[in-house]
C-alpha cells in the first residue's frame, strides 16, 4: 500500500513510499542518498523552489515545473519538463525508454557523476529555467496507438469497461495499450487488463494511486 509523502525531507528519507523498501536501508534514496543531495544543492543553489509533486521533489520556477527527481535500483535520475526546447549541444539528455519520443533526463549510476557533470548540469538546468520564465511551451502531439486484439476482446464483453476505458484522456489510454503490449503473451496481456478494470473504471492511468 502506497505511503503518504508530503515534503521533500520525507522523501529524501523514506523514499516515495510506492514499494515494500519505504522507509528501509533498501530505498533506493538510501542507495543514492549522496548524489541525490548534490542534485538537490544545484536546484537549490539555482534558486529552483522545492516541492513535492506525485511523490517526488520537484524543483519549479515561475510557477511551473522545472525538473524532477527518480530513484531506482540501478540508477537516480534528473527528469526534465519541457526537455525539447532546451539546447543541449553535447546530448547530454537520454531517453527513458523505448516508447518515449523526447530524450528529457540526466541517469546517473554512480554519486561522483554529479560532480563530474557539474557545470553541464547547471547550464542545462539554467537553461530550463529560462524557458519556465519565457512561458514556452511544447507543443502536444497525439499519439494514437492500435488497441491490442485482446483489449478489443475483453472491451466486446464488457461494455462497461469499454465506455470507461474511452472516456480516459488519450495518455492514459497510451499507458495501458503500452503496459498490455509490453506483455509477452496472450495470457499475460489478458490478466494485465483484468487487473486494471477498477483503475480504468475510477479514471486512472496505469501508474496513478
Amino acid at each position: 500500500m502506497a505511503k503518504d509523502v508530503k515534503t521533500p525531507d520525507d522523501y529524501f528519507k523514506d523514499g516515495c513510499g510506492r514499494c515494500s523498501r519505504y522507509a528501509t536501508a533498501d530505498c533506493s534514496t538510501q542507495k543514492w542518498a549522496s548524489g541525490l543531495a548534490k542534485l538537490r544543492a544545484l536546484c537549490l543553489d539555482l534558486g529552483l523552489s522545492e516541492t513535492l509533486k506525485w511523490s517526488h521533489p520537484c524543483y519549479m520556477h515561475a510557477g511551473r515545473n522545472v525538473v524532477i527527481f527518480g530513484a531506482f535500483l540501478k540508477d537516480f535520475r534528473l527528469n526534465f519538463f519541457q526537455a525539447s526546447l532546451l539546447k543541449d549541444p553535447l546530448r547530454l539528455l537520454q531517453k527513458r525508454g523505448q516508447n518515449s519520443h523526447v530524450a528529457d533526463m540526466l541517469s546517473f549510476d554512480h554519486p561522483d557523476q554529479v560532480i563530474q557533470m557539474k557545470d553541464h548540469i547547471s547550464e542545462l538546468l539554467k537553461d530550463a529555467i529560462n524557458v519556465a520564465a519565457s512561458g514556452k511551451r511544447v507543443e502536444k502531439r497525439t499519439i494514437l496507438l492500435e488497441q491490442p486484439e485482446v483489449l478489443i476482446e475483453i472491451f466486446s464483453q464488457d461494455p462497461r469497461l469499454r465506455d470507461a476505458f474511452e472516456a480516459l484522456t488519450s495518455g492514459r489510454q497510451k499507458s495501458y495499450i503500452l503496459h498490455v503490449n509490453s506483455a509477452k503473451n496472450e495470457e499475460t496481456k489478458r490478466r494485465r487488463i483484468l487487473s486494471s478494470r477498477e483503475k480504468i473504471l475510477a479514471g486512472k492511468g496505469v501508474l496513478e494511486r
